[in-house]
């Protein structure tokens, strides 16, 4: 496993400590501390429905520390307008995957504004857009077409007329719409800026060459 903290590889050493039993569910915390960065990882395993004085026949575990698994840091080019969505959708994203979605679809949608340059309309067809127009790297362009069949537009009509709007998620939707996201934030913002940061250097030295600078 990774630490939800520092994203450094682990081994899962859990210690059980048992909560005691309420009149629906059994409880137990299972404690964490990553030999990394040294910080606990706490989480809750709650066993529930069952019948009578029998066995319980469900579980499901919530991570109640850290409240959400860090993601890879937005870098800085990124600007402010576009970091907000995101940043939400990452602290939502292990409290409700349909919010987290919802953020981050939204974000996404105004990338392909803002940089893409698409006609504004639905998220469906607005990746539709890109993808006929074949400008970005091929790997983006597949990112951008799983975005679409994993949310499983056909399905459910409703998230091409509102990608904002909180609805169904497929498993791993929301997580795969931050990874894309992060993929366009390298491609449109810290790519860019890279290579100016390069340029205005090479710039620098073919001044003081008296030489033409390259544009």
């Amino acid at each position: 496993m990774k630490c939800p903290h520092c994203l450094t590889a682990m081994h899962d050493n859990c210690e059980l400590v048992h909560i005691g039993e309420d009149d629906f569910s059994d409880f137990t915390l299972l404690r964490r501390k990553c030999p990394e960065c040294g910080r606990f990882i706490l989480s809750l395993q709650e066993k529930y429905n069952r019948f009578g004085s029998g066995a319980y026949h469900e579980s499901r575990k919530f991570l109640c520390y850290p409240k959400a698994p860090s993601r890879t840091p937005v870098p800085e080019e990124v600007p402010k307008e576009f970091r907000n969505d995101y940043h939400e959708a990452c602290l939502t994203l292990s409290d409700s995957p349909k919010a987290s979605a919802a953020l981050s679809r939204r974000c996404l949608q105004h990338i392909l504004w803002e940089c893409a340059k698409v006609k504004l309309g639905n998220l469906a067809g607005e990746i539709q857009q890109v993808l006929d127009d074949g400008k970005l790297p091929s790997h983006l362009l597949d990112f951008l077409d799983a975005v679409r069949n994993i949310g499983n537009f056909a399905a459910h009509p409703i998230k091409s007329k509102s990608s904002g709007e909180v609805i169904e998620v497929e498993p791993g939707e929301a997580e795969w719409n931050l990874d894309v996201i992060e993929a366009l934030f390298d491609y449109f913002f810290v790519q860019p800026a890279l290579l100016q940061k390069k340029r205005d250097a090479l710039n620098a030295k073919l001044k003081e060459a008296g030489k033409p600078e390259v544009k």
